[in-house]
């Protein structure tokens, strides 16, 4: 079941195309990406891609040098969750990375068919 929220997009470098993401889950990724870079720490992001795209998984590397933009719907901050900002941070300091969960994705962004 989709939430309530709209559609937030990650830019990953210079790519045109972004990456679809749940507005709620991208402003929770933002907390922790925005932490882990500003402590010059690299990590992998991936997903599943959503239904309505090409069939796969995307991974990105996220490094402090590759410029990084959010956009969001919603004008005003949702409430964050401290517990699932921990357990994106945890999962960011594992050898997997971060997955989002294919609920927070939505079609029609970036995939591994489409360079990010």
């Amino acid at each position: 079941m989709r939430s309530v929220f709209g559609m937030g997009l990650l830019y990953y470098d210079d790519s045109e195309e972004p990456v679809r993401i749940e507005d709620l889950a991208l402003a929770h990724l933002k907390v922790v990406i925005a932490t882990k870079l500003r402590r010059n720490e690299s990590f992998t992001l991936s997903w599943q891609h959503p239904d309505g795209s090409p069939q796969g998984r995307s991974t990105l590397w996220l490094h402090p040098s590759i410029p990084l933009r959010f956009i969001f719907d919603e004008p005003t901050p949702p409430p964050l969750q401290q517990e699932r900002i921990t357990a994106m941070a945890n999962s960011a300091n594992s050898s997997g990375g971060i997955t989002i969960p294919a609920s927070d994705m939505l079609p029609g962004g970036a995939t591994a068919t489409q360079p990010v």
